[in-house]
C-alpha cells in the first residue's frame, strides 16, 4: 500500500475498548458483509462498518484470512493485544504437550532474583520464586494462590522484572480498600529505593509508580485512568480479581476489560477464581487473554471431566495451595441444631407450610418468606425479620423466656419471639465463646446480618466483644482491641466486611459461622483470616459451622459443597475439596445445661436492659 492510499480494511478498538471495529475501504461493501457473517455475534453498523465483541473477534481471528486484500491497517494497541494473546496461547499449548519446544523462553525459579535486579531486597520463598518464574514465562498471567501465600509480593516482583527490562514504568493496581495497606507496605519495603505509591484521588497522580484504585471507583475514573496508562508503558494487576467475575456484563468487569488492552502486561490475583463455577473462571481469564481465555475454559469443562479440565487449564495459571504453605491442618465441622417449637412453626409458615394459627396472617408470611436472605435470617431467628427502629437495633431477649400464649397470633409471636425462645444458634455460639474464653482463647464469630451482630454484641457483653460491620466508625480500633485486649474474647463480623485483606491468625484460632450464604468464594476468604502463613507449628485451629436442621441452611451447605468441590478439582487442590465435605459433629454441651445458659445470659444481660 503506497503512502496516502486508503487501506482495504482498518481494524481498531471502539471507544469502550471491549469491541473491535472493522472499517472497510470504499467499494468493499460485499467483502465486509461476507467477513462480518463469519462472526455470528457481530453485526454491521453500516455498509462499510462492523462491530464485534472483543472475545468473539479473538476467538474467530482466523477468519481474517478470508479477506481478499493484504493491505489491512491495525490499531497499534489492538495488534499488541492480539499478538500477546496468541503468543501465550501457543506457549500454554506447547507446555501442555510437553514437547520441550518452550525451553528457551521458560524461566526457571533460580533465574528470578537476577531478573529482579540489584534494587530488589525482599525475601522470597521457594514457592514464590516458582510462581514468579511461571508468570514471567507468559506475556500475561493469573496467580490463584491461596490467601497468605504472598500474592502481593509476587505481583510486585513481576512488575519489578518488567521495570528492570524497561518494559513497564508504572503499575496500576485495582483492589478492594482492605488491600491498600499490603500494597503500600510491599512498595515501601521490597526495593532499596521505595516505589512512589499513591492511592487514587480525584485524578491519577502523574508521578506515581504504583497507583492503587478500588473497584467501586473504576467506572467514573475510566477516562483518566486510561490516559494514565497510555502515557508510558504500564502494567495492570487486578487484586482479589473475583470482584469482577461477571466480566463485561458487570460494571467492574466492563471497566477492567476496557483498561486491560492499554497495558503491556496483565496479571490477576485471587485465591477464589471460580466461586460459582466455570463462568466465573471464563470471565477472569477473558481479562488476561481475551478470546483465548473463554475458549479454553469452555472447551476444558465441556466434557465434565474435571481432572482433564485441570490439566488443560494448568499452563494458564500458577497456584500455591494451602498444603504447600506447611500450615497445621484443620477440619471445619458442621453442627446441626434443632429449632424450638415456636421457631419451627414460624419458619414453616415462612416457607408456606401453614399451621392453623398461621392462617390468620398468611399474606404477611407470604410477603416475608419469598426472599432467600429472609429465610437465612429465619433459620437463625425469625425475630430478625421484624422491623426495628433501625437496621442495627438488637433483639432484646427475655431471661428467663416466657411461656408462649396460645391465644396470640403467630405473626405477633414472631415479632416478640425473643421473649419466648432463645435462638439455638446464639445459644450454641455462646457456649463455644464461653468455653474458649475459659481456656484463654479468642473467638471470631461470623454472621451475614448486621442485626444479628448487634444482638450477639448484647448477649456476649461479658466477653468484651469487638464488632466490625459496614457501619462501624473505626474498624482499626475494634480490630486492635480484639488482637491486643485480653478482656476482649470475641470479634463479631460479617464476611462482606471482613472477609478479605485482614490477618487475625496471631490472635485467634477459633471461628464460628452462625450462618452462611451461597457465596463460596466469600466463605473461603473468611476462613483464611485465622488460618494463613505465619501460624506457629502445632497451632490448633477450630472452625464450626452452625446450621438449623430442616431449613435453608441445609440447601446452602449442599450448594457450597458442590461449588467447593468444583473449584478444588479445577485447581487440583485437595484442601479446597476437603472443605466441601464438612465433618458433622453433635452440638456442644460443654458442661452447660439450659439453666446454666439462662444464668449466664442473666449475668451478661445485667445493666444492658
Amino acid at each position: 500500500m503506497s503512502q496516502g492510499e486508503e487501506p482495504s480494511l482498518r481494524i481498531v478498538f471502539d471507544v469502550t475498548r471491549t469491541r473491535a471495529v472493522l472499517r472497510a475501504g470504499h467499494g468493499r461493501q460485499s467483502d465486509l458483509a461476507q467477513l462480518a457473517a463469519r462472526f455470528p455475534a457481530g453485526g454491521q453498523r453500516g455498509p462499510l462498518t462492523a462491530e464485534i465483541d472483543l472475545d468473539d473477534f479473538l476467538v474467530g481471528i482466523g477468519e481474517l484470512g478470508t479477506w481478499p486484500s493484504p493491505d489491512v491497517d491495525w490499531d497499534k494497541d489492538l495488534a499488541q493485544l492480539v499478538s500477546g494473546v496468541l503468543d501465550d496461547a501457543d506457549t500454554a499449548e506447547q507446555q501442555l504437550q510437553g514437547d520441550g519446544t518452550t525451553q528457551e523462553q521458560e524461566i526457571l525459579p533460580d533465574d528470578v532474583l537476577a531478573m529482579l535486579g540489584n534494587e530488589w531486597t525482599a525475601d522470597l520463598t521457594d514457592f514464590q520464586k516458582r510462581d514468579i518464574a511461571r508468570l514471567l514465562s507468559l506475556r500475561h498471567g493469573a496467580n490463584f494462590s491461596v490467601p497468605g501465600a504472598g500474592k502481593t509480593r509476587v505481583g510486585l516482583a513481576v512488575f519489578a522484572a518488567m521495570r528492570e527490562r524497561g518494559e513497564a514504568h508504572r503499575l496500576l493496581v485495582i483492589s478492594p480498600k482492605s488491600a491498600y495497606e499490603a500494597w503500600e507496605f510491599e512498595s515501601r519495603t521490597c526495593l532499596k529505593e521505595p516505589l512512589r505509591f499513591e492511592i487514587m484521588g480525584k485524578s491519577p497522580a502523574p508521578g506515581a509508580e504504583v497507583l492503587v484504585v478500588n473497584y467501586e471507583r473504576l467506572d467514573r475514573s475510566l477516562a483518566s485512568l486510561a490516559g494514565w496508562l497510555r502515557a508510558t508503558p504500564s502494567m495492570v494487576i487486578l487484586d482479589e480479581a473475583h470482584r469482577m467475575k461477571l466480566g463485561a456484563r458487570g460494571i467492574y468487569g466492563a471497566a477492567c476489560m476496557a483498561l486491560g488492552p492499554l497495558s503491556r502486561r496483565r496479571l490477576i490475583l485471587t485465591g477464589t477464581p471460580a466461586p460459582n463455577g466455570a463462568r466465573d473462571l471464563e470471565n477472569l481469564l477473558s481479562f488476561v487473554w481475551p478470546g483465548h481465555g473463554r475458549r479454553v475454559v469452555t472447551g476444558a469443562v465441556a466434557g465434565g471431566d474435571l481432572a482433564y479440565a485441570s490439566a488443560v487449564l494448568r499452563p494458564l495459571f500458577t497456584r500455591t495451595t494451602k498444603n504447600e504453605l506447611g500450615l497445621p491442618p484443620f477440619e471445619p465441622k458442621i453442627r446441626y441444631v434443632d429449632m424450638p417449637d415456636l421457631h419451627q412453626e414460624i419458619y414453616n409458615a415462612l416457607v408456606g407450610r401453614y399451621s392453623a394459627r398461621a392462617e390468620a396472617a398468611r399474606d404477611d408470611f407470604d410477603a416475608l418468606g419469598k426472599a432467600m436472605l429472609r429465610l437465612l435470617m429465619a433459620a437463625t431467628s425469625p425475630a430478625l425479620l421484624a422491623e426495628g427502629n433501625s437496621r442495627y437495633e438488637p433483639l432484646s431477649y427475655q431471661v428467663p423466656p416466657l411461656d408462649v400464649p396460645q391465644s396470640d397470633s403467630l405473626y405477633s409471636l414472631m415479632r416478640d419471639l425473643p421473649s419466648y425462645e432463645l435462638s439455638p444458634k446464639y445459644e450454641e455460639t455462646l457456649r463455644i465463646v464461653a468455653n474458649n474464653a475459659e481456656k484463654g482463647r479468642k473467638t471470631l464469630v461470623w454472621t451475614t446480618f448486621v442485626r444479628s451482630l448487634t444482638t450477639m454484641e448484647r448477649l456476649f457483653a461479658g466477653f468484651g466483644p469487638a464488632v466490625v460491620h459496614g457501619g462501624t466508625p473505626d474498624r482499626a480500633l475494634e480490630l486492635r482491641r480484639f488482637r491486643e485486649d485480653s478482656n476482649c474474647a470475641v470479634l463479631l463480623s460479617n464476611p462482606a466486611t471482613l472477609g478479605e485483606g485482614i490477618s487475625l491468625h496471631h490472635a485467634c484460632h477459633d471461628a464460628v459461622y452462625v450462618d452462611r450464604d451461597f457465596m463460596a468464594g466469600r466463605f473461603l476468604q473468611s476462613l483464611d483470616r485465622i488460618h494463613r502463613l505465619g501460624l506457629a507449628p502445632g497451632t490448633e485451629t477450630n472452625v464450626t459451622v452452625l446450621a438449623s436442621r430442616g431449613t435453608i441452611d441445609e440447601v446452602v451447605a449442599l450448594r457450597l459443597e458442590e461449588k467447593l468441590e468444583f473449584m478444588g478439582r479445577i485447581l487440583d487442590d485437595p484442601s479446597v475439596q476437603q472443605l466441601a465435605d464438612l465433618q458433622e459433629e453433635t452440638p456442644m454441651v460443654g458442661g452447660m445445661d439450659m439453666a446454666d445458659v439462662r444464668a449466664l445470659l442473666g449475668h451478661l444481660d445485667g445493666g444492658h436492659r
